[in-house]
């Protein structure tokens, strides 16, 4: 007979759902996971991992066409299989969520392959007809692809799922929301030859980065070929036989023009719907969970991480809430989650990663507290590994307290800026001041000397600058 009685029950199985039911497995308690359709999640089925592995495919690719540069011939005339690398990022996800069922297995988690929704007194009903109960109880459902009236979704105007299993590469495309998934989306589809227009209604791509690091960004697209339209929206369209017939205003013009396909990656929501929360005291606002620093939610015993529980929707957000929240559950010491220390980053090419506050925020923070920053720049023409590789395009951005030294913020855009920003995670964890980072010993040939010489850019002390 199966158990339905636990310590706790988690209601989704993405990366905060899973990571939760391991750790409080971990730490001796009986647990259940309720998930309704693949264990990982959409960030590991149908977000995070398959797009990293097309954007892998795409980097693959450029690299062929380029290949003469670096003294190899023979793989100038590469071409793009799109099937193939379709094939190639379902393979991944399906790798990585048996991975994760084992996991389970392992750790001794009950799965319940069903929807859940509240149903008082620390009690669960599954759409099975089966009812569960638990001391505590954690909601990380997720959130889902937000829709726009003006591009209801079908064969021709896609979300992130669709973008993901095209069976053609289209011969115009239009992007909508330059945030990172559209970024990254837009990056892609560019690589395999599509001709892509990618949108925003900001004055500048990637609008929650830095801005000189946006800017910067939109150059690089630019340069790739990609047409970027920002202050821009879309306000209608109909889909016709030869494809998508949109009207933009752009800039208080209006322009009329047929795409192939359209993507829509013009932000989130959070599954709030169907989880019983009407008749607790559980805080939604604006399609997400209200919580506190330890993820509780205004119903004692109910919990909310991840996408669900609000920004920033990261999947390593989700994981660090996810553990955090069954340790104080559980009576560990614990802290609650700095936003300003959880790194962002778009894979797009170049990349973008970033941690803190950006240069202006920075400032006015500053300003307000009667004090002043320090800012230091360091571009990847000077560094050598970079050159060596043929990826001497990007920047490194440190911002400091001008008094304390304390790092405020740090953003990098370049080809492997995802892989550098955790340097500069590790020191903002440890509270490290500009002169911790300055008498730390950097390898020499690598790209992490970038960081290094940002840091003494920003006190007026670079030596390759």
């Amino acid at each position: 007979m199966t158990k339905t009685s636990f310590d706790l029950v988690v209601v989704g199985g993405g990366p905060g759902g899973y990571v939760a039911a391991i750790r409080a497995a971990q730490l001796g308690m009986s647990v259940a996971l309720v998930e309704r359709a693949e264990l990982g999640g959409i960030c590991l089925n149908w977000g995070c991992i398959p797009t990293k592995a097309l954007l892998h495919s795409a980097a693959v690719l450029r690299a062929c066409r380029e290949a003469a540069h670096y003294g190899v011939t023979g793989a100038g005339e590469a071409r793009p299989d799109l099937a193939a690398m379709v094939a190639r990022s379902r393979k991944v996800a399906g790798r990585l969520g048996q991975g994760v069922a084992h996991l389970m297995k392992k750790n001794g988690v009950t799965v319940f392959a069903a929807s859940a929704r509240l149903a008082g007194s620390g009690k669960l009903a599954l759409d099975n007809g089966a009812t569960l109960s638990a001391k505590h109880i954690i909601l990380a459902t997720g959130a889902r692809a937000r829709e726009l009236p003006a591009l209801p979704v079908g064969e021709r105007i896609w979300a992130y799922r669709q973008a993901l299993v095209a069976d053609a590469i289209p011969a115009s495309l239009l992007v909508v929301g330059a945030g990172a998934i559209g970024a990254e989306f837009a990056s892609f589809y560019r690589a395999v030859g599509a001709e892509v227009t990618l949108i925003d209604m900001t004055p500048e791509i990637l609008p929650q980065e830095d801005a000189e690091i946006s800017q910067l960004a939109r150059k690089a697209f630019e340069k790739q070929g990609i047409r970027v339209l920002t202050r821009c929206a879309v306000t209608a369209s109909s889909t016709t036989a030869d494809g998508v017939k949109v009207t933009l205003e752009h800039d208080g013009k209006k322009i009329e023009q047929t795409f192939d396909r359209v993507i829509v990656a013009a932000g989130i929501v959070g599954n709030v719907e169907n989880l019983g929360l009407e008749k607790t005291r559980v805080k939604v606002e604006k399609t997400h969970i209200v919580t506190d620093g330890l993820c509780r939610t205004g119903e004692p015993g109910v919990y909310a991480i991840g996408d669900v529980a609000g920004a920033p929707w990261l999947a390593h957000k989700a994981s660090h809430g996810a553990v955090l929240c069954v340790e104080a559950i559980a009576g560990l010491p614990v802290h609650a989650i700095d936003p300003l220390r959880i790194p962002a980053c778009t894979y797009s090419y170049p990349q973008v990663a970033s941690i803190g506050m950006t240069e202006a925020r920075a400032r006015e923070h500053a300003t307000r507290h009667g004090g002043d920053i320090r800012v230091g720049k360091f571009t990847f023409a000077g560094n050598g590994k970079a050159i060596a590789m043929g990826e001497d395009q990007g920047l490194v951005k440190t911002v400091f307290d001008a008094k304390s030294g304390e790092l405020l913020g740090a953003h990098i855009i370049h080809p492997e800026a995802s892989e550098l920003i955790t340097g500069y995670g590790v020191a903002a964890s440890l509270e490290a001041t500009e002169e911790d980072l300055m008498h730390t010993v950097f390898a020499h040939p690598t790209l992490s000397e970038t960081l290094h010489e940002s840091v003494l850019a920003a006190f007026g002390r670079a030596l390759h600058a």
